[in-house]
């Protein structure tokens, strides 16, 4: 599924706000990665961010 810029923006934004709140990450981070932000950005590109997007469909 292809999300829009602004679905990316948000979905990455949620997820690190959850890490940065204590959330486990799911994947293996190298330990000079500490900006939640990144991680969430990791976790995307490897499509494991655990957020599901709904659309309406008119």
């Amino acid at each position: 599924m292809s999300y829009t810029k602004f679905e990316k923006a948000r979905i990455i934004g949620a997820r690190a706000l959850q890490i940065s709140m204590g959330a486990p990450v799911i994947i293996d981070v190298p330990p000079e990665m500490t900006d939640p932000v990144d991680i969430a950005m990791l976790e995307f590109e490897n499509n494991f961010i655990p957020i599901t997007i709904k659309r309406e469909i008119p």
